[in-house]
């Protein structure tokens, strides 16, 4: 099946010498990131944003893939973004706050600041626990998209939930839970007050692992799970925009 109108992946030639690695979440497509990726481009970054594999077709088709694909494909993304650039900032949300937290794990200094948007990486709801089990039987489970407060907004996303590609990423958590003190780069975490998807605990374990010593953190009170489309996108795409561009030692500015 062909990749859906909308979803294809997006990159922005930059001007300032500075780069963003957008990922986005699971289920969802570079769509979700299309206006951040726009809004950082005009302000003269270099932009790239992969469509993880599985992700803009149909849902059985993330059933086939893993964990392990979607991040090869984001650590391809941000080498090549590195070689073009003097500096990299690896953005994500939901799902892709959980690849950006492993590029951050494996990469250190070579990525200078790293921005989450409500980043899973656990699920307290009793499905996630019984998901090896569900993955075995069942091949999808009620969708997870289009959690957004703002009227006539829709999210490109899949209408079901795979259970196989789930139970991956829940093995992908508990790779970046284990990992978290390796993150020290400077971060910015956006997280909604009200979040149907991921819950609240999840950045709050994120911020209570990390050993990052410069970290901003926003409390996105306006949007639901997928604020980058929702009343507080605009915040967003300011707020990542003054964080990489904000002087810290070593570091080139962002122009």
């Amino acid at each position: 099946m062909g990749v859906l109108a909308g979803a294809e992946p997006f990159s922005h030639p930059g001007s300032s010498g500075a780069g963003f690695l957008l990922c986005h979440g699971f289920t969802a497509t570079p769509d979700g990131m299309r206006a951040w990726g726009e809004h950082l481009a005009g302000k003269g970054f270099a932009v790239r944003c992969p469509l993880l594999p599985g992700h803009g077709t149909h849902w059985r088709d993330l059933n086939r893939t893993t964990w392990q694909d979607w991040y090869a494909t984001v650590r391809e993304a941000l080498l090549a973004l590195r070689a073009e650039c003097d500096q990299v900032f690896v953005g994500g949300m939901s799902m892709g706050g959980t690849l950006t937290l492993r590029l951050a794990e494996e990469f250190g200094s070579d990525i200078s600041g790293i921005v989450l948007v409500n980043p899973s990486v656990t699920r307290l709801s009793l499905d996630a626990k019984v998901l090896p089990l569900l993955s075995r039987v069942v091949p999808s489970i009620r969708a997870i998209g289009n959690d957004i407060a703002k009227p006539g907004e829709v999210e490109l996303a899949y209408p079901r939930t795979p259970v196989r590609a789930a139970a991956s990423l829940a093995r992908l958590w508990k790779i970046v839970r284990a990992d978290l003190a390796k993150v020290t780069q400077p971060v910015l975490l956006l997280h909604s007050r009200v979040d149907h998807v991921v819950e609240p605990e999840n950045s709050r374990i994120v911020l209570d692992g990390i050993s990052s010593t410069d970290v901003t953190e926003v409390v996105l009170e306006n949007s639901f799970h997928v604020a980058t489309q929702d009343h507080d996108a605009e915040l967003i795409f300011s707020r990542s925009v003054d964080f990489a561009r904000q002087p810290r030692a070593g570091q080139v500015g962002a122009g």
